[in-house]
């Protein structure tokens, strides 16, 4: 195939002197998407992508494929209130899941449909929370991938729109008090009351009544905080007790302090310390029976519960109740106490793969397991609010789309129940977890993912993740089942950073360690290599977000390992990173370049400052987002510019920029054509053909 011409990029002579070091940035240019430059390049970059793409063959059995395997929609854990039932549901044609409500009479009807909203697609229905009664909802929705949400309220019997947009609420907790005539909730100041350039940060909670103006709203806590605070705000089921917690950005750390409203009034809640300026994450569960629970890694960093009194909250009065296991790592809890005997039961996750442990609620003491449908992953567990003897979870696993269970306490059986809508037919795939050595002889884990019988060296996908101690879990995967189905292995590796093993495995790829996630990475390239799964030239690797991070620092640091790349919505530019989107969040991750250590760590890895002239890169897409407001697409087009200057080889370099949509959700039929063009674009650069 021809290789078509890159568009011209100017190259600014453009270089700072930061700590004693010059950090050249010669397509500074390309971080104003309003400037025509940029746009004339994107333009120009746009018609490249559609002329390259349209060369390579097996799109559309691609494009049909994921569609097909998407038919089997989605289905939600239940959330009781009331008398009544919510959850979210996607049939096999929608492009979005609808909010249900299932009424006391045990009618089902829609309460929120997102192309009832705006039949474009573009308007995503964010989160929601119904009143304690059942009575009231509130909803959050946000329009062109922005997510920048708005927050109205709806009476639940008439499906009646009662208040709102109130704007300003992303990422917005809502915790009702009991009655629905008021509900905390999380709100950034105004525009102009911040210094221009930190409109993202600033939040504030507040208390709201219905029915009046946010003019109004009680400002509660916030003010002369952190500007990157994160607030969680919470209130127990019988009203009594409120919580608030505070994270600067996405630290893995939190404040966190507790009021007895029936001792103070919601307006001035006469908060109380519960740890402040402590290195770990804890949280409050208050208990029908009286007693605090505490979800914490504090001295566990594989996480632990304790129990105390709501009187005495503080760590020295904290009880191990389910103490820290050395292997597996603990994620949520629910209590069922309408029993002879209450129960506590325990999610874990070992070496990525879910179960659930039954406890005695009073002395911890395990005393059975709650039986689950396979080897995969459980999205949750959650109880009816007044207890009870039940619990529902989500289940999934590579060939399982999302199913909700029911645990019964009493007969101590789980059955099925609710399913994914659609029928679809799903091959057959095996599964292998396997272990390698990484550069420093840390014992890593990777799932990798096979069409049974396919044996010698095969296009393989590489994907990771590494950050934020988020999990790399099994799930079902449209995209990976069309992979693997059309005779390609599909690999995930669980890398440090994330939080497969705890929360020291997190900090072991954060900060300083960083460079310790893309070590994994490459140890796992190797180990699919050595052990005849792939080979370099039908090796790809594929990420996004901080995966895009990934992928980008190993197609600069180790070239000669890949053949293709997918980086999605990444970051690339570690040295203005801050300066964007929501980067100041992450600098308790990464670091930030204003500090002459921290700076150090970055620009050693920063993907777009190690691009090198003359170097053979693996064939690269760059698939990013114009309305992305997480992490800006900037962070691709300078590179994208970068690598196409630099390539020495005949692999191209392409950008697939994409507009009204963003970092997070989005609608099925754009998530087909993404998808469709990623596993285009890698099968021809592996060598893939079904």
């Amino acid at each position: 195939m021809t290789r078509q011409p890159y568009p011209p990029a100017s190259r600014l002579d453009l270089v700072e002197e930061l700590h004693g070091v010059p950090v050249p940035d010669p397509y500074r240019w390309l971080e104003d998407p309003d400037d025509p430059a940029t746009k004339d390049w994107l333009d120009a970059q746009e018609r490249l992508f559609t002329t390259e793409m349209g060369a390579l063959p097996g799109r559309e059995g691609f494009r049909s494929r994921i569609a097909e395997l998407l038919k089997s929609g989605s289905v939600s854990a239940p959330v009781w209130r009331g008398e009544r039932q919510f959850f979210m549901r996607r049939t096999p044609e929608q492009e979005h899941a609808v909010l249900y409500v299932v009424d006391p009479d045990g009618t089902e009807r829609t309460l929120l449909d997102p192309m009832a909203l705006d039949p474009t697609g573009l308007t995503t229905l964010d989160t929601w929370q119904p009143d304690k009664e059942g009575r009231l909802l509130a909803y959050q929705i946000s329009v062109g991938g922005d997510e920048e949400s708005s927050l109205y309220l709806m009476d639940v019997a008439f499906g009646d729109r009662i208040e709102g947009p109130i704007d300003r609420c992303r990422y917005s907790p809502v915790a009702w008090l009991p009655g629905g005539e008021a509900f905390y909730y999380v709100r950034r100041l105004p525009a102009t009351e911040v210094p221009e350039g930190e409109e993202q940060y600033h939040r504030r909670v507040y208390l709201h009544r219905v029915g009046t103006s946010t003019e109004d709203d009680v400002l509660i806590f916030g003010d002369g905080m952190e500007k990157t605070n994160y607030y969680g705000v919470s209130v127990s089921r019988d009203g009594r007790w409120l919580q608030i917690s505070a994270s600067r950005g996405t630290a893995p750390r939190n404040d966190l302090w507790v009021a007895d409203l029936s001792a103070s009034s919601p307006e001035e809640p006469g908060l109380v310390v519960v740890q402040e300026g402590v290195d770990a994450q804890s949280s409050l569960h208050f208990g029908r029976d009286g007693r605090l629970y505490l979800f914490t890694d504090r001295d566990a960093p594989r996480s632990r519960i304790c129990v105390t009194d709501p009187a005495t909250p503080q760590a020295e009065h904290w009880r191990d109740l389910i103490p820290q296991d050395s292997e597996a790592v603990l994620t949520d809890f629910a209590i069922l106490d309408d029993l002879d005997r209450p129960i506590m039961l325990a999610g874990w996750t070992r070496h990525a793969i879910s179960e659930i442990s039954v406890h005695d609620l009073v002395t911890g003491e395990r005393i059975g397991e709650v039986p689950t449908p396979g080897l995969g992953t459980i999205g949750g567990i959650s109880e009816r609010p007044e207890g009870g003897h039940e619990a529902w979870f989500g289940y999934t696993d590579n060939t399982t789309p999302p199913t909700i269970q029911r645990y019964d306490a009493r007969t101590g059986e789980t059955t099925l129940w609710a399913v994914s809508p659609g029928a679809v037919e799903v091959p057959a795939v095996d599964t292998e977890q396997v272990t390698y050595r990484s550069a420093d002889g840390s014992e890593v884990h990777m799932l990798v993912i096979s069409k049974p019988g396919v044996e010698g060296p095969r296009p393989t996908i590489l994907y990771g993740y590494g950050g934020f101690g988020i999990s790399m879990t099994p799930g079902y995967s449209a995209s990976i089942l069309t992979w693997v189905e059309a005779g390609g292995t599909y690999a995930i590796a669980q890398l440090r950073g994330g939080g497969e093993q705890g929360e020291e495995w997190h900090r072991a790829g954060m900060l300083a360690n960083k460079q310790n996630v893309f070590d994994d990475l490459h140890a796992a390239a190797e180990h699919l290599i050595s052990s005849g799964v792939t080979t370099p030239d039908r090796l790809a690797i594929s990420g996004g977000s901080n995966g895009g991070l990934l992928v980008g620092a190993a197609l600069t640091q180790r070239p000669e390992l890949y053949a293709a790349v997918v980086c999605s919505a990444p970051l690339l530019d570690m040295v203005r990173y801050e300066l964007f989107g929501l980067g100041a969040t992450w600098n308790v991750e990464y670091g930030s370049a204003e500090k002459p250590d921290e700076f150090a760590w970055l620009h050693a890895y920063s993907p777009y400052h190690r691009v090198r002239e003359g170097v053979s890169y693996p064939a690269t897409l760059f698939t990013v987002f114009q309305s992305d407001t997480r992490v800006h697409p900037l962070h691709a087009w300078k590179t994208c510019a970068a690598l196409q200057h630099a390539q020495a080889a005949e692999r191209p370099i392409l950008l697939r920029n994409e507009t009204e949509v963003g970092h997070g959700a989005r609608a099925v039929s754009k998530t087909v054509e993404l998808s469709a063009d990623q596993l285009t674009f890698l099968a021809h650069h592996t060598g893939l053909t079904s």
